[in-house]
């Protein structure tokens, strides 16, 4: 398969390539030696110089981190903030948003099927408190949010928030975020957009998509560390949002009963900052505007499809993924045998592979569809040897 991307001077840059075949980029990425290497020089330095002076000294770098971010993003720097994880940012957006008068009692929240569990548990748990209700979009027959049935849900009116998905963890279809969120906006709802496995795989700009809030994570296909990710606040909607656990960076005691939270995004961040993690992140994120996000995606998706279309040719071997735009995650099970079992039998020869059960997507895993899939993600840096050697371990398991 061609490509523009130099694979061999990828797989030389990253170590794990050398020991594994890792296709569990949709769980945690595998990350370059300048990663690796960035995340060390900085614990050494506070070894040698202390933590606040290690961080005063590399100041400059951490904001670059944040404009980096800002440029993958396509938004500004004062409307991205770098947290320590998606489920962080989305769960002090939601919180905010509540505190902040944004989920009256009585208002009715929409969320698509393919909603991941710390999202929607999120939301179970703030309903608790806010009086508000849930209802789960319907999907089409192919999985995609269902537009028209979004629209009519709208049209119900008393929408306070939309929570929408751009990629599920559990199938490889990639959801028409835009066009929601542009229906989202027209009934006065206010939008949050998961884009946890999107960002680093697919170009993603938040001017195109339009929403409130999006959220990201550093592990995965941006390849960053783990203990890293990214919430977007789009410009003057953070005004709106009072975030749980805010601290002195995140807000000025300026009276004895009285706080005022920073401006935009930065009413997100607190003082105990993993200052190497961050800048292990900005190193990736560098790595990726460096390769382009589009050269990033055209690999990545023509290496999914080769791997569906070699196990879709397998008997007894189906997969899950559905969509009319799919991208590098793939899913699929094999007749009798237990998605662990497959799994495990890839790890036999080296090759990483996931399993993702009904409780991570339970609004659409089981009933018709299975209760548990095999996950496959590969990246740029893989080969389509190393897709050959899952689908030969698929193979031998397929029922004969």
């Amino acid at each position: 398969m061609s490509s523009p991307i130099d694979v061999a001077a990828e797989r030389a840059a990253t170590p794990g390539c050398a020991t594994v075949a890792h296709l569990n980029n949709a769980g945690a990425a595998l990350p370059t030696s300048a990663t690796l290497d960035t995340v060390i020089a900085h614990l050494r330095l506070e070894a040698e110089m202390g933590g606040y002076e290690a961080e005063a000294a590399v100041r400059d770098r951490m904001a670059a981190v944040r404009a980096s971010a800002a440029a993958l993003l396509g938004c500004d720097a004062a409307e991205v903030a770098v947290t320590g994880s998606d489920t962080e940012g989305w769960t002090k957006a939601l919180w905010g948003l509540l505190l902040g008068g944004g989920l009256p009692a009585g208002r009715r929240i929409l969320v698509d099927r393919i909603a991941y569990d710390s999202h929607y548990l999120g939301l179970v748990q703030a309903s608790g408190v806010a009086g508000t209700t849930i209802e789960a979009v319907p999907s089409t027959a192919d999985g995609t949010v269902d537009l028209d049935a979004l629209g009519d849900a709208l049209a119900g009116g008393g929408v306070a928030l939309a929570s929408l998905t751009h990629v599920g963890t559990h199938r490889g279809l990639v959801n028409p975020v835009a066009e929601a969120t542009r229906l989202c906006r027209d009934a006065g709802a206010v939008t949050f957009v998961d884009a946890c496995q999107s960002v680093g795989q697919l170009p993603v700009d938040v001017g195109v998509i339009g929403c409130d809030v999006l959220t990201a994570t550093g592990r995965k296909w941006l390849r960053g560390p783990r203990g890293t990710g990214l919430v977007y606040v789009r410009s003057g909607f953070a005004d709106r949002l009072r975030p749980i656990g805010i601290d002195g960076r995140s807000a000025t005691w300026d009276g004895d009963d009285h706080y005022e939270l920073e401006d935009g995004a930065q009413r997100f961040v607190v003082f105990e900052t993993p200052v190497a993690v961050r800048l292990g992140l900005g190193t990736a994120i560098d790595h990726a505007l460096d390769l382009g996000m589009d050269t990033v995606s055209e690999r990545v998706g023509g290496l999914a499809e080769g791997l569906r279309g070699s196990l879709s040719a397998l008997d007894g071997v189906e997969v899950h993924d559905g969509g009319k735009v799919r991208c590098g995650i793939v899913t699929f099970t094999v007749a009798g045998r237990a998605t662990t079992e497959v799994a495990a039998a890839a790890r036999a020869v080296g090759v990483n592979v996931s399993v993702t059960e009904r409780p991570a997507a339970r609004l659409d895993l089981g009933g018709s569809r299975p209760d548990s899939v095999v996950r496959a993600s590969p990246h740029y840096y893989n080969t389509v040897d190393e897709l050959d050697r899952l689908v030969e371990v698929v193979a031998a398991l397929a029922p004969r």
